[in-house]
């Protein structure tokens, strides 16, 4: 099920997203920015990880790998 929301942007910004969703060959404006959003919550997922990650490493629970085949 789907919500509607109606944001409000400075025409500058308007244009910009415009061009994006254009030049991205999204249909619409929503398609676009609803893909920014996805990407953003990956981004916190992946930053999340690897914050996680540091401190696995830092009170020595992570482990150093000497190769790639080490990763499996």
């Amino acid at each position: 099920m789907r919500s509607i929301v109606n944001i409000s942007l400075p025409r500058e910004l308007n244009k910009i997203v415009e061009r994006l969703a254009k030049k991205g060959n999204y249909a619409t404006k929503s398609e676009f920015l609803r893909e920014v959003i996805r990407e953003r919550i990956e981004e916190e997922n992946v930053l999340s990880q690897i914050q996680k990650s540091e401190v696995e490493f830092k009170t020595g629970k992570g482990k150093v790998l000497r190769s790639l085949k080490e990763l499996r």
